[in-house]
């Protein structure tokens, strides 16, 4: 039972549950995340720690940049995000962030010295 409590605060929290859900759509690193939702990074940085910290997502180097990806181990969580994905409509938040990942390159160029490496974290 403490799993389920600890998926459904992780949950209440706005950002933290953008960013899953961006996630479940595929991995980004922390400019593209910053960039998508329009939060500063020490935000979006803590965030991704503290689901990391859960298990919830993984990081992964790729030369100056760590990338993140949403473990999909949790079957509660899967079908969470699965629901809002197949309702989005509902959920314009969402569906805006949703949006954004057009411009997941762009974010990516833009990112600065040490912005999403990993020693920031």
């Amino acid at each position: 039972m403490n799993q389920l409590t600890s998926l459904f605060k992780i949950l209440s929290d706005e950002t933290r549950l953008r960013i899953l859900f961006l996630l479940y759509q595929e991995e980004l690193c922390v400019c593209q995340l910053t960039g998508i939702l329009k939060m500063p990074q020490p935000k979006i940085s803590k965030s991704l720690s503290k689901l990391r910290d859960l298990g919830l997502v993984s990081d992964d180097r790729r030369e100056k940049f760590v990338y993140y990806s949403l473990k999909r181990e949790s079957k509660a969580l899967m079908k969470i995000l699965e629901d809002l994905d197949q309702d989005i409509i509902s959920y314009p938040v969402l569906l805006e962030d949703r949006k954004g990942l057009e411009n997941k390159e762009y974010f990516l160029s833009q990112c600065g010295p040490g912005e999403c490496e990993e020693g920031i974290l």
